[in-house]
């Protein structure tokens, strides 16, 4: 006999139950996987980084499902020592919003930590992009997908290779593959930081 059935404290969770968390987890109906990079260069960068996570987190119709870890990268485009370091880190969502409203949670999230937007290589706050959203291609300028420089950039690759091993850039190949292509110098993995996945 089952001792389980024997014990009159074990109650078998009601399938209501269940059913409202797989719908929390899911939020509506047919979620799409999504990859996000995030990098901050200024102020409390970590607490910046975990401050957009928990921010995406909250958002209606996104549900934070892997955090990388945290790596530490020189600013592109412009002279070395001229700007802090960046702390870098990819995270996955599932979401059943569209890209265009990921989009624009991503940029409200950057205005919320004063990202200011004056000069193309400028330092900033906050960096929320969307690398990647389910198999999507789509070269629509206002959010071209894949990002169009995800491909070669080592701090989205690394970060995103650790926490989906056989992910794939849609139209440009496995990130294993790409990563081996372009090597990880300059992206320093820092194991003394981390973020939280939200509870």
């Amino acid at each position: 006999m089952n001792p389980m059935h024997s014990d009159p404290t074990v109650q078998p969770v009601p399938a209501s139950v269940t059913e409202q968390v797989d719908a929390a987890d899911i939020t509506l109906s047919n979620p799409k996987w999504a990859v996000i990079g995030l990098g901050s260069n200024l102020g409390n960068r970590l607490e910046t980084l975990q401050g957009a996570v928990d921010l995406l987190e909250d958002t209606p119709g996104v549900r934070v499902k892997a955090v990388s870890p945290v790596y530490e990268t020189e600013p592109w485009g412009v002279d070395p020592g001229s700007q802090p370091s960046y702390f870098n880190a990819v995270i996955l969502v599932k979401t059943t919003l569209p890209p265009s409203s990921l989009l624009e949670r991503g940029q409200a999230i950057e205005e919320a930590f004063d990202r200011v937007r004056e000069e193309r290589w400028g330092p900033r706050t906050i960096d929320v992009d969307i690398v990647s959203y389910a198999n999507v291609v789509s070269d629509d300028p206002v959010l071209t997908l894949p990002h169009p420089r995800a491909h070669e950039r080592g701090f989205v690759l690394a970060p995103w290779h650790d926490v989906d091993p056989e992910a794939v850039v849609p139209g440009r190949g496995a990130v294993a593959d790409l990563l081996t292509g372009i090597g990880t110098d300059g992206v320093l993995p820092r194991v003394d930081l981390e973020l939280r996945l939200p509870e």
